[in-house]
């Protein structure tokens, strides 16, 4: 037996009572050249458009959003296959979110270098020494005339 469940009518500009789990994931990339510090660039697909990526931001991730630009991509058809038939790169959208009056991002140092210590200076003894054992390892014996140790009884 079904039970009948009543929703309330939808009203044009009505707000929303809920927020859903979204159907959209979004990839935030790290820009090709320089942006202001108030500026994030995000992948999204073809069928988000800004205002759903503002609501997105400012619903479930608490970003205040000032505005956002969006441009298509259009991928490259310069690789070809076996066949010497080209193959196409999926077309994408980029947006640039322009973060609220003061708010700033840095992109995170995922891969930060680490302090290069002096030669010798580790407990293990340092890289310098295991390069020094690597050498004289896969040094030639000058009694052999250059042929290699592997070639040999």
């Amino acid at each position: 037996m079904a039970r009948n469940v009543l929703y309330p009518l939808y009203q044009l500009g009505g707000p929303q009572l809920r927020v859903f789990r979204t159907n959209f994931f979004i990839q935030l990339v790290r820009p090709g050249t320089e942006q202001p510090e108030d500026t994030v660039q995000f992948r999204i697909p073809m069928e988000m458009t800004r205002v759903d990526l503002k609501n997105y931001l400012e619903r479930i991730y608490n970003v205040p959003v000032a505005a956002v630009r969006t441009r298509i991509q259009h991928g490259s058809n310069r690789k070809r296959d076996h066949r010497n038939v080209r193959i196409k790169k999926p077309d994408y959208k980029v947006a640039y979110v322009q973060l609220a009056h003061g708010q700033t991002f840095a992109f995170p140092d995922l891969f930060p270098e680490k302090e290069q210590l002096p030669e010798g200076d580790s407990a293990e003894g340092g890289p310098g020494r295991f390069l020094e054992e690597e050498q004289r390892r896969t040094s030639c014996d000058p009694r052999r005339g250059g042929v290699p140790d592997w070639f040999g009884l």
